[in-house]
């Protein structure tokens, strides 16, 4: 059975590549979802995983993230940027997203 999805036609037997490292960057669902805003409101999102690909240790890995920048940001208050933000070199050739480098000040 033909399939169309986001205006764009798949024949039946054709195959589809999905782009995950994209789904968290919808501009429909997220505002200005390039950039890095640690205070944005927590919403749904494929970063774990979804359904039967739930990553098992999501729970362990969003208490520590909890952890780790409160204490961070509690301990060091002012801690900040040592550039720019548009300095700052993503990874976009790989898989994992994240930063080539991170320099910080405080």
């Amino acid at each position: 059975m033909d399939l169309t999805v986001g205006g764009q036609l798949i024949r039946a037997g054709e195959g589809v590549l999905a782009q995950p490292d994209s789904a968290n960057r919808d501009g429909t669902v997220f505002e200005a979802p390039d950039r890095l805003d640690l205070h944005r409101e927590a919403h749904r999102n494929f970063a774990f995983g979804h359904g039967i690909h739930l990553c098992t240790g999501r729970a362990l890995a969003l208490i520590e993230f909890e952890v780790v920048f409160k204490t961070l940001f509690q301990r060091i208050p002012t801690l900040r940027l040592a550039v720019p933000l548009e300095e700052v070199r993503f990874k976009k050739d790989e898989n994992l997203l994240g930063v080539h480098e991170l320099p910080l000040t405080w």
